[in-house]
């Protein structure tokens, strides 16, 4: 058998070679790069220095190693890549750093670092100057060893092996199989037999697209008509530009949406991998701190795994809906209160729970410790990964720039890749894009450490960006067989202008195509869809949504505004549940609203965020707990009736800080100056509250947040009734519940006080049911005189405390009675399949306004509003009551 060996540059050209080996059945045959041949030969289990051992090396010399005026910097984020690179580049070119230290203090500096990681690694780990040497004292084997050599794909040759490269052409046969490419000067004269051939001459095209994302979108559109047509495999075309992490993110996304078999040669970000994000998770979560939000995000890519294993199935629904938990306190707050009553399996999992919390709370400072506490497996090689790369104080920035190997098939996929791996390994058909004026060639940029004034760049760096880029293009011309398409974008993501590339020079001229066009092939399903819309149009589901939209457009009622099946299921449950006086006002003022809400249990998303400020509804909640702790706290110290200003503005001060202690950690709440004059307007509000002059009852007793209809108790106080007996509106087929905000009762029990706060303005008409926008005053007075009997007199009023004013409630029964007219013919409008808007529709205070169509306020709503209220008829007389 005789021994081949193939020196080639890249993953893909040495899987490539691989591959024409094993289908030409011959044997003998060894792929490696020139670096792995020189450690082949050094023998002795010599290996070349990889660049996760450099880093590691880096990292532990640099605390303790002593480098003058880098000192400063030395321990910063982004110093372990930076001297690996500088390392790598003055290896490379064989630049003696010891020899000169004296010329400036830099160099004496990455001395003194070069020394420190040489002495960190392991004895077999060499410099490529001291592996190439190591070989040529060996060279009387390479025969032996490597048979014949070949060079396949490489156009230059680092100035550390040139010496060995030579001296091995003297010992075997070698031949540099340059192709169509440029060769080195250096290598002109050799004992290095070169093999050229006549470059190729493709079809050129160029296209100009409206922006990157238009360029990826194009390829894919390209390389999938190539395929589809049979022209060409997917093994046959190649994607590239000079540098591709650009176009990564839109290649991701779009190569899911294709189903196209696109494999990344240069690797792909490791957060685009389920054990990257949980990897993030965790970074995410020491470095910004722990809260709801960070820990399900970790707990739900972690299912099952580490400290989450020993806690039960479901265990998040113990966590507070909508509470930040953002802080040390807020997380104590929590844990504290919890039971097994809580947990899904009835037993008290509080200590595991509490345990991860700390462990988490550890911050980035024990992130060494923490991640294999947490992560396994892949997961846990990114951690250890990412903190050899750089600190833990920026482990999440850390992970965000590391890459993996693609797992999928190279031979066998379409290829996105650098165009420096594409001038090595080419293929027949060939599209190259951001050939702009800044992206390709690129701009020479200085070393990081030893700048141009140190060390001349060309000295440091003899394969310039702007050179190779260059040099990668014309071999990509020469080497492509059959197509070749240039492709440059006009604007950049920001919209600015950009212009083009001065290797297009000599090229055919751009083909101008438009961001909407229609395509002659489709990349995917979707792509098909928009491009022809008789095709969508032609579907089921088009159908549908074309006949939907001409509805919307109709001032007419038609079957897309709400119209249901009479007596559904859903709509029966929905209105058989026992209701509170928010639902019932849905109810009346917005039908479809209620059906979604109830019937279909939609809900407007939360966020556990912290706000800007609080909105008018948490404003509210917040007063009415203000003013229910106050209350409760003046009548176990007596009576409300009976305390005196200061008493009153005593317990107002205690209830504001408990409640706003309580808000911090159970809920979002704004930043701490704002929410601080949040909570002094409350108090201010609240003080109003309960020195309203109003006349006490004769030996009153009052009550707040008084539960009815089967609600629970919010405290431990005394109930004047029992709060599970169900309240039911007479011949309407309602039951309700709720809270009443505050309750007055006389000490014979005859006369009642019931008051509900409204923490907006005193309106300037009085208002009765207000178009069915208040039913509070009236169904909370029902109910006192359907729980304490029909002889209690009954006062009902509203309260606004920041105008200190009441509105009173005349005729509780002659209002309740037409309450209930308006709630029969609601409720038969519903059973008749009407779920239709009402007034309240695409206002300031629907929640479930993002379901309509876009600007329904200015568009849907007015146009339907009518055609409606028509429709309705006796349920939509509630809309102009007063």
């Amino acid at each position: 058998m005789k021994r081949r060996t193939y020196i080639a540059h890249g993953r893909l050209a040495s899987r490539e070679i691989r591959l024409d080996a094993a289908r030409g059945q011959r044997h003998g045959v060894q792929v490696m790069s020139f670096e792995q041949m020189a450690a082949r030969l050094a023998g002795g289990f010599m290996q070349p220095i990889d660049a996760e051992a450099l880093r590691d090396a880096i990292q532990q010399a640099l605390p303790d190693t002593m480098l003058g005026e880098l000192d400063a910097i030395k321990l910063l984020p982004g110093m372990v890549g930076a001297a690996a690179d500088t390392l790598q580049k003055v290896w490379r070119t064989g630049l003696d750093l010891s020899g000169r230290s004296a010329v400036h203090p830099r160099l004496a500096a990455m001395a003194t670092l070069e020394k420190a990681v040489l002495a960190g690694l392991p004895a077999s780990m060499l410099r490529p100057a001291d592996l190439a040497c190591k070989a040529l004292a060996r060279i009387s084997h390479a025969p032996v060893l490597f048979g014949e050599i070949e060079i396949l794909g490489i156009s230059e040759l680092a100035p550390c092996w040139r010496d060995l490269l030579l001296s091995l052409a003297e010992t075997l046969p070698v031949r540099w199989n340059a192709g169509p490419r440029s060769l080195p000067e250096w290598i002109e004269g050799s004992a290095v037999k070169i093999i050229r051939s006549a470059p190729a001459t493709p079809q050129v095209e160029a296209i100009s697209a409206a922006s990157g994302y238009h360029e990826a979108i194009e390829a894919l559109r390209w390389a999938r008509e190539l395929i589809a047509s049979g022209t060409a495999k997917p093994a046959e075309i190649a994607i590239a530009a000079a540098a591709p992490a650009a176009y990564d993110d839109e290649f991701m996304a779009l190569r899911a949406d294709a189903n196209l078999d696109l494999h990344f040669v240069h690797s792909i970000r490791v957060v685009t991998t389920r054990d990257g994000q949980a990897a993030a998770a965790l970074a995410d979560i020491l470095v910004r701190g722990i809260s709801q939000t960070r820990l399900r995000r970790l707990a739900t890519l972690l299912s099952g795994l580490g400290p989450f294993k020993e806690l039960p199935d479901a265990w998040q629904r113990v966590l507070p809906s909508g509470a930040p938990l953002s802080s040390a306190n807020a997380w104590a707050q929590f844990l504290n209160g919890l039971t097994a009553e809580h947990w899904p399996d009835g037993i008290d999992h509080t200590p595991k729970l509490r345990a991860i919390i700390e462990r988490l709370a550890g911050g980035s400072a024990l992130a060494e410790e923490t991640g294999p506490v947490f992560l396994s497996g892949a997961a846990l090689r990114i951690w250890r990964k990412a903190l050899l790369a750089g600190s833990g104080a920026a482990i999440d920035v850390t992970i965000d720039g590391l890459r993996q190997e693609d797992p999928s098939e190279a031979c066998v996929s379409v290829a996105w890749l650098p165009a420096s791996a594409l001038a090595a390994s080419p293929r027949k058909f060939v599209r190259l894009l951001g050939l702009t004026s800044t992206g390709w060639p690129r701009r020479i940029s200085e070393d990081r450490l030893l700048s141009d004034h140190i060390v001349p760049t060309g000295e440091i760096d003899p394969w310039p960006v702007t050179a190779a880029d260059r040099r990668d293009f014309e071999t990509i011309l020469r080497t492509t067989t059959t197509q070749v398409v240039l492709s440059r974008a006009r604007r950049d993501k920001e919209g600015r202008l950009l212009g083009k590339s001065p290797l297009l020079r000599g090229q055919p001229d751009f083909r101008y195509i438009r961001r909407n066009r229609r395509p002659d092939h489709a990349m995917s399903e979707t792509d098909r869809l928009l491009a022809r819309p008789a095709d969508f149009v032609d579907g089921a589901q088009g159908r549908a949504v074309a006949e939907c939209w001409r509805h919307w457009q109709q001032p007419a009622v038609t079957p897309h505004d709400g119209i249901v099946p009479p007596d559904h299921p859903a709509l029966l449950a929905a209105l058989d549940r026992v209701q509170s006086a928010s639902s019932l006002t849905k109810l009346l003022r917005n039908p479809l609203g209620f059906t979604w809400s109830y019937a279909l249990g939609v809900r407007a998303p939360e966020s556990a965020e912290e706000a800007l400020v609080l909105d008018a509804r948490q404003s509210g909640i917040l007063l009415h707990e203000t003013l229910d702790h106050a209350v409760r706290m003046l009548e176990r110290q007596g009576s409300l009736a009976a305390a005196g200003p200061d008493q009153i503005e005593s317990a107002i001060e205690q209830a504001a800080a408990a409640v706003a202690e309580q808000w911090q950690g159970q809920q979002a709440v704004p930043p701490l100056v704002v929410w601080r004059r949040t909570v002094e307007d409350t108090r201010d509000t609240a003080r109003n509250a309960l020195q309203h002059p109003g006349a006490a009852l004769d030996g009153q007793k009052s009550y707040t947040e008084v539960p009815f209809g089967g609600q629970s108790a919010k405290s431990g106080g005394g109930l004047p009734w029992n709060p599970a007996g169900p309240v039911a509106i007479a011949d309407t087929g309602f039951r309700i519940s709720g809270y009443i905000d505050r309750l007055d009762l006389s000490g014979d029990g005859r006369q009642a006080r019931v008051l509900d706060y409204k923490s907006g303005r005193l309106p300037a008409k009085p208002v009765t049911l207000q178009g069915g926008k208040e039913l509070q005053r009236c169904l909370y007075a029902y109910a006192v005189k359907a729980l304490l009997g029909d002889e209690i007199e009954i006062y009902a009023a509203l309260l606004y405390p920041r105008d200190t004013e009441t509105r009173q409630l005349e005729e509780p029964a002659v209002v309740l009675e037409a309450l209930a007219t308006h709630l029969r013919a609601a409720r038969q409008n519903l059973l008749a399949g009407r779920a239709l808007i009402g007034p309240d529709n695409g206002g300031e205070y629907d929640d479930l306004s993002f379901a309509l169509p876009a600007n329904a306020t200015n568009g849907y709503c007015p146009r339907k509003l009518d055609p409606v209220r028509e429709a309705l008829g006796d349920a939509a007389l509630v809309w102009e009551a007063i």
